[in-house]
């Protein structure tokens, strides 16, 4: 996947630590994510469904440990 052009943005809901996960919402068909602290480490690619999915889940707690 080419992502010269993906325009990153880092998640509201990051920390002034460091701790923080930017999304690019501009790429036909996908929503890509990847660590500030490690950008060149990879990224994760979500259908607007699938990141849709995994937000609603966020919300819900389905993930809270």
């Amino acid at each position: 996947m080419d992502l010269t052009h993906a325009e990153w943005r880092k998640s509201s809901r990051s920390s002034g630590d460091g701790q923080c996960v930017e999304v690019a919402t501009n790429l036909p068909g996908f929503i890509v994510v990847r660590d500030t602290k490690n950008r060149d480490g990879g990224t994760l690619a979500f259908t607007p469904e699938e990141w849709t999915a995994f937000v609603d889940g966020v919300m819900d707690g389905e993930f809270d440990l």
